[in-house]
């Protein structure tokens, strides 16, 4: 795959994982749909997945983008916690992301 549908689907990925740690700390305020965190994170996977449409623009097979666009904000997710929250990472967690990183290579 070209660097910059790559690169997209990375932005992408790190836009939605941002959108992940914004909800988290929605629903730890309370969870109110009228807060300003709430529609933060609803516009936040908006451009995470406007990312995504962007990256058909490239050529793209959809299905390894669509599949590429989520393990990136998987793996950006498990670091975050991984650093942050001083989650550790199980093994379950590393041979899922494996056969994730597989999966792209079978895909294409």
């Amino acid at each position: 795959m070209p660097f910059i549908p790559f690169s997209i689907l990375f932005l992408g990925g790190l836009v939605l994982t941002i959108g992940d740690i914004v909800f988290k700390n929605w629903v730890e305020k309370g969870a109110s749909y009228t807060s300003w965190v709430y529609i933060v994170g609803v516009l936040l996977y908006l451009g995470g997945s406007m990312l995504l449409v962007e990256s058909y623009k490239h050529d793209v097979n959809i299905v390894a983008a669509g599949v590429i666009q989520v393990l990136f904000n998987t793996i950006i997710l498990v670091a975050f916690t991984y650093f942050y929250f001083n989650e550790p990472l199980t093994t379950v967690q590393v041979i899922g992301i494996l056969l994730g990183v597989i999966s792209i290579y079978l895909i294409r």
